[in-house]
């Protein structure tokens, strides 16, 4: 029998918490795409009417799943940004790091990466904070390699932050790196001397 307990105050996040491991389970065996809600209520076992009390989409469940994943990425992300000692090794270690991570969650959990990659391309909230985080903490090297006179300072920061991310894409976006895999060992150190290059004073 399909179970629908008294909510409380107390226990929401508990619950909310349960649902989301166990589409995330279930989104790992099965797929994002293929999953309905009503598969996940089977699964949970819960009504979907009660999944509804939390979550009001499919949509909304992989939303937590992808924070849930993104969050601790960028964190080690970050970490080994403020580790490096120059911006031009800061530069090097958020590029590095960022494939990294993503090359690591394809190979370990390739539908939890589908449904990341899926995130990004229908521009979700949980990606597209991503996005914006990585591009704030390109945006801060910038400016103390420049502060620092590293970097040239003539071209607009705006201009050179969205130039430097369009020239990672094939390896920063999982929608994209799955089908440059291959080149990641050559092609990403020759993409990030090129970048640091045109940074160079």
């Amino acid at each position: 029998m399909i179970q629908t307990p008294a909510l409380t105050e107390d226990q929401a996040p508990s619950i909310r918490d349960q649902i989301v491991e166990a589409a995330d389970a279930h989104f790992s065996r099965y797929g994002y795409a293929k999953t309905t809600m009503a598969d996940l209520a089977r699964a949970i076992g819960f009504s979907k009417a009660y999944i509804y009390k939390f979550f009001d989409s499919k949509q909304a469940i992989g939303e937590a799943i992808c924070t849930r994943c993104l969050t601790p990425q960028l964190a080690t992300i970050a970490a080994a940004v403020e580790a490096a000692a120059t911006p031009h090794e800061k530069v090097r270690a958020l590029f590095r790091t960022s494939v990294k991570q993503c090359q690591e969650q394809f190979f370990t959990d390739r539908q939890l990466y589908d449904i990341v990659a899926f995130s990004r391309s229908e521009n979700w909230a949980s990606s597209a904070r991503y996005v914006a985080d990585l591009n704030a903490l390109l945006e801060s090297i910038i400016r103390m390699g420049r502060a620092q006179g590293d970097f040239e300072r003539k071209t607009p920061l705006d201009e050179v932050c969205r130039g430097i991310w369009i020239a990672m894409l094939p390896f920063v976006d999982p929608v994209l790196l799955q089908h440059n895999l291959d080149d990641v060992e050559d092609g990403l150190p020759a993409v990030i001397g090129l970048i640091l290059r045109s940074l160079s004073t």
